[in-house]
């Protein structure tokens, strides 16, 4: 089996450093019908004649390419924002189209060939290096070994798969003119499914889906025999990869508003802006179907589905950023900080951007069915600012990009604000809670090591406590690694659910369940 595992790595590692070159093949020739065909209207002429210096020149690699055209652009604004002409100025960014359409490299002539040799491959690796691990084990997860590993608890090998994800991260939100090779990778499979070119954003949902179906199988090895977790996560990655990545890509295809049915608002942040809306309102009967699904979801689904199953029925069974923390994630959910200083960092960050949110979507609101009129352009510039700081940095780069440094729900946990929406309904009106025996807790730790949300279970599970607060994601993991059966997930009456014992902290005195 060690060999079949060292094959399954070496074919991972071949794919990765395989998709990580391809970025840099080809050549870069742009000329004025590149410029025409892929800026805007009322851009076109600026751009062609910003450009001219830069036509019939090839290019060898992006970096000379895109740093040319920004800095053509770039002196150009310069120019009228120091006259203050702002509404001249070229705010739009054109670097990924142009750079796209300027390409010229093996790539775009044997796509299927080059995504097989690094997508394919990594793919083809995780299955090989997954499928035999637990192979002979006996049922049952164990505090084996993980603060000793180089991947698992901070070693060299975590730090540098951190910084990659961290870079790749930077790069899809931010640069991704840098990436377009990888783009043109996956081209035809664009095509295929939505009838549309391939975007970063495509590239990143392919990725994002192979990587919770890979990893999904792990899980299904590594809790053989724990029927609760495997059904778990043949949710996420059913739920990722019916609702997330081909059910919208379909619908553009049959000309329907791209649309993912589980994803709901505040996570969502843009559900509310002034084109989605139009988008939805202009798109006949779907597009109000799509419409108000949505805020049924908000308002209805949320509150009832918690109130019955707490927020483990979406965090932990249908929610992609879920999906992918308990499956990519799972080998860095034992790296969560359980201290008390982290949990009130916790408390504060999470809520401050559920606050932020709604104040945004409020405003957007207002301003949209005012014409406007209420604050012009303002919102905007609150869009960006969301998109920028929590959709992209803090969701993204931070989120996934620092798995290996804080564990694998840091999004979940500091920043969602869907999750912090569905953890107030969970603590004050929910019927799930987690029981304790303690009679039976022999104070292993296995609990509050495997815990993703820094929740400190054996604390609960050593007074018998009921375990009762918003940041559980009802994973169930804490259950599985118990070796005496102490930890149970129920759905029962709210009487008795809360247990009003203080918990002592110093000379501090904290409510239990706060």
């Amino acid at each position: 089996m060690k060999y079949i595992q060292l094959i399954g790595l070496t074919l991972f590692l071949t794919g990765l450093l395989a998709f990580t070159v391809i970025s840099f093949l080809g050549e870069y020739t742009i000329s004025e019908a590149i410029v025409l065909d892929n800026t805007k209207d009322i851009h076109q002429e600026k751009m062609k004649e910003l450009l001219e210096p830069m036509y019939g020149k090839e290019y060898s690699s992006s970096f000379s390419f895109i740093r040319e055209l920004n800095q053509q652009v770039d002196d150009f604004n310069s120019e009228l924002k120091a006259e203050s002409k702002w509404d001249q100025v070229i705010w739009d960014d054109y670097s990924f189209p142009l750079a796209k359409a300027s390409l010229s490299s093996p790539v775009q002539n044997h796509p299927w060939l080059f995504l097989l040799v690094s997508i394919g491959l990594t793919v083809l690796g995780g299955l090989f290096y997954n499928l035999p691990k637990f192979k002979g084990e006996p049922e049952g997860i164990k505090n084996n070994g993980i603060f000793h590993s180089k991947m698992k608890n901070r070693g060299w090998l975590g730090m540098l798969t951190g910084s990659y994800l961290i870079l790749f991260y930077v790069i899809l939100y931010w640069f991704p003119a840098y990436m377009v090779n990888l783009v043109w990778m996956v081209e035809p499979l664009s095509l295929i499914l939505s009838g549309n070119p391939a975007s970063q954003w495509f590239l990143y949902g392919l990725i994002y889906t192979l990587a919770i179906l890979v990893m999904g199988v792990r899980m299904f090895r590594k809790y053989k025999g724990n029927r609760y977790q495997q059904i778990r996560t043949a949710s996420v990655m059913f739920f990722q990869t019916a609702f997330a990545f081909l059910i919208p890509e379909i619908l553009v295809l049959l000309n329907k508003p791209y649309f993912d049915f589980k994803n709901i608002w505040p996570l969502d942040y843009s559900f509310f802006y002034d084109y989605r809306i139009e988008t939805l309102t202009s798109s006949g009967a779907i597009g109000m179907f799509m419409l108000i699904w949505g805020i049924l979801l908000i308002v209805v689904g949320v509150p009832l589905f918690t109130y019955f199953y707490g927020k483990r029925w979406y965090c932990s069974w249908v929610c992609g950023c879920g999906g992918l923390a308990e499956t990519v994630g799972d080998p860095y959910r034992q790296l969560s900080d359980k201290s008390l200083k982290s949990w009130k960092i916790e408390r504060y960050l999470i809520h401050g951007v559920l606050v932020l949110a709604v104040v945004m979507t409020a405003l957007t609101i207002a301003n949209y069915f005012s014409a406007f009129s209420f604050l012009g352009n303002v919102t905007n510039q609150l869009h960006s600012f969301y998109g920028f700081a929590i959709g992209s940095a803090f969701a993204g780069v931070v989120g996934t990009g620092f798995y290996p440094f804080m564990g694998n729900r840091v999004w979940c946990r500091f920043g969602c604000p869907l999750a912090a929406y569905l953890g107030m309904v969970q603590r004050f009106k929910s019927r799930f809670r987690i029981t304790t025996n303690g009679g039976q807790c022999i104070s292993c730790g296995n609990c509050s090591t495997y815990c993703e949300m820094g929740i400190d279970v054996r604390w609960y599970a050593q007074r018998g406590q009921n375990i009762v607060r918003s940041s559980c994601v009802g994973c169930g993991v804490c259950s599985a690694v118990c070796p005496r059966g102490v930890l149970k997930l129920e759905n029962g009456p709210e009487e008795g659910r809360i247990n009003e014992m203080p918990i002592l902290i110093g000379n501090d005195s904290v409510k239990l369940n706060a």
